[in-house]
This record gives structure tokens, sequence and C-alpha cells, in this order.
């Protein structure tokens, strides 16, 4: 197989994203997956891109978020206008759904915790969040509404990212999966692939759930599949504007009236099992917060592996492997995360600096973890 400037094991959005900046740079690229591109954790989503963090833990993620955001717009203009595709996308804000007898100090501290990192968020009484949806339940007694928050329609949005890489220039292998690296002393030299090697002077793991999998990876990207099962549901008398959110679930409108209920986070290995339990917990929640979603139709159940790692956050950038990159381990913050990766590997390709400190995600903080506890 010729040589490429780049090659990236996995093509789902990620991988995708990552071949079309490097396209768009002038790179040849080549992107290998398993099966057929995007269908993995990129199809499973439910699509939304929300900075605010979901705990403090997640405070490193912040700015890299926030990044993201403000490259969405232009990612989603170049991707729509070189495939020829819409991807759904909605910025009509969220509500966040605040439990009963949360205390008065908590949301105070959740308030200024958004507006420290400079995004607007406004205390909302239960009636007031009703006026903005009507649908909620009558017990809600307070939200944050948070109306820079945005969505998309992900399975377009993959699809569009993929095609637009192809129309770039990028060229894209499916079912040639990455079995291991080709190493060559401290260098990667490129991919041993189902079907032989590929050389390349940069090469890019972007393979989710599985790339620890591919031999010689697990040591910088030690990530596990992380279960998510997922609804989508339709119900002629509702008819959401915003994203909602609750203590334990979602649900997410799309432009085609449909409803993305989910979902679920379950260490079960590589099983895809959509079960009872994980759908009655879903549809649970669905209903407590929007009753009249007792007579939704379900159109479609599902489930996906999202790419977890010891610390729940990302794995991005150079090893000590010459021309070795990770981009993997983004957990629930896959959709958030595209544009920033994206262009955050092509920086580090293209000229080894980067816009945004990405030293917080290195793949080798898994290393110095070891190192520090046998010492």
């Amino acid at each position: 197989m010729k040589p490429y400037d780049a090659v990236v094991a996995g093509g789902g959005l990620i991988g995708a994203s990552i071949a079309l900046e490097l396209a768009c740079a002038g790179m040849k690229v080549a992107v290998f997956d398993a099966q057929e591109p995007g269908r993995e954790a990129s199809w499973a989503s439910a699509g939304m891109i929300s900075p605010a963090p979901e705990s403090v833990a997640m405070n490193t993620l912040l700015p890299m978020s926030l990044a993201s955001v403000r490259l969405y717009p232009e990612f989603i203009e170049r991707a729509e206008k070189l495939s020829g595709r819409a991807v759904g996308y909605r910025k009509d804000g969220a509500l966040d759904i605040l439990p009963q007898g949360e205390a008065e100090q908590e949301i105070e501290e959740a308030l200024a915790a958004h507006r420290a990192a400079g995004l607007q968020a406004e205390l909302l009484s239960g009636a007031e969040a009703r006026e903005i949806e009507p649908a909620l339940n009558g017990e809600v007694h307070a939200a944050i509404h948070r109306p820079d928050e945005a969505s998309l329609d992900n399975r377009a949005f993959t699809e569009a990212t993929l095609e637009a890489a192809r129309r770039t220039g990028a060229e894209i292998f499916s079912r040639n999966g990455a079995k291991g690296l080709w190493k060559d002393g401290k260098s990667c030299k490129g991919l041993r692939l189902e079907t032989g090697r590929v050389e390349a002077r940069w090469t890019i793991i972007a393979a989710g759930c599985f790339s620890a999998r591919i031999e010689g990876v697990a040591a910088y990207a030690p990530v596990t599949p992380a279960k998510g099962q997922m609804a989508a549901l339709r119900c002629a008398s509702v008819n959401l504007k915003k994203d909602l959110w609750s203590d334990h679930m979602y649900l997410v409108p799309r432009n085609d009236g449909r409803i993305i209920a989910g979902s679920t986070v379950e260490y079960e290995g590589f099983d895809r099992s959509v079960t009872a339990a994980g759908i009655k917990k879903i549809l649970s929640g669905a209903i407590a917060l929007v009753p009249a979603l007792e007579t939704a139709r379900i159109e479609e159940t599902w489930a996906g592996l999202r790419p977890d790692s010891p610390d729940h956050l990302p794995i991005l950038g150079p090893t000590d492997l010459e021309g070795l990159l990770i981009a993997t381990g983004h957990f629930r913050s896959g959709i958030l995360l595209t544009p920033i990766t994206a262009r955050l590997i092509c920086e580090w390709v293209t000229a080894q600096k980067v816009s945004v400190d990405w030293e917080p995600f290195s793949p080798l903080r898994f290393q110095k973890a070891r190192h520090s506890r046998s010492a």
C-alpha cells in the first residue's frame, strides 16, 4: 500500500474530523476502520454540545470544551458545504431541571461556576421553566436555563464529516482495521492492518473504545467501553424546544420531531445489548420529566460503547514514540470535543505546537502514574 502523510485508525466522528482537518491542510490522509465507518459511539450518541461540566472533577476539561464550542459554527459550515448534507444543528439552549430539595447554596454555587466559566446561566422557577417548555411536569420547582447550548443529529453529522473528508481527498477504508502499530525502534512507521502494513509520517489512534485492542496502544490509551442505552420517542402532543437535563437522564429534540432519550452508563465490556432494566430507567426518567411522553411511540432503541479512560478525561496528544498521536477517551464528550480535537491534532502535525493546552490529557500520564506508584 502506498505511503501517506498521516494514517488514522478509526473511522468514527473523531477520526473523520481529524482526516478532514488534515486533508484541508493539504496532507495525504487515509482512515482505516474495522467495520463500516461511523457506526460505533458516533452513531449512538445523543448529539449534545454542552460545555457545562457535569462535576467539579470535569473542570479540567472546561478550556478545551469552550474552545471547541467556539469552533463549532465554522466546522459545521465546512462539513455541510463540502458534503452537501445538513447536520440538524440546533442552538436552542437547555434546561437543567433541579431535583426537589436542592439546597439554595448548591444552586448558587452551580450558577456561580457556570458564570465564572463564561457560560450564561439563569435560575428559573418551575412556572418560568414551564413557560418555556409547557410539557414539563407540574411538580418541577426550579431549573437552570443555559441558553447557549446546542445539539445536532450525530448520525447525519458523522456521515457529513466522512463525506466532506472524502471530497477533500482523504481516503477512507472500511473493514480493514488496525491490528497493531508498525514500530521501528523509538519511532512509529505506520499501522499493521488486516491486509498488510501502511506507512505514514504520522499515525493517529482514534478508534474509540477499541483503541486499546490495537497492539502497542494500550499503554498510551487504556480505554474501556462504557455502554449507554438510548431510545428514540415520538409524541404528537409534545414539541420540545430545548434539551432537557435531569439528575440521571436527558431528552434531546430533533428537527424531524423525534425526541432522543438517554442514557445509561454501564461497564459490561463490549456487550451492546439493550436491556429491559436500561430502557425502563430511561423511560421512567423521561415520563417523570414530561408526563405526556407516557403515550409516546418508541421508534428505536439502541446501545453504544463510549471510550472511557481511568480518570474519565480524553487522551490527546503525542507519545514517546515519534510520529504516534492519540485521540480517544472522550467518554461522554465526543460530540462536544470533535472540532477542537481535530484542530489540535492538525496543529501538532503541521507545526508541532497547539493553541490550547492539552498537557492534562497527555497519553503519557498513565505511564507516569504507574511509575509514581511503583517508586
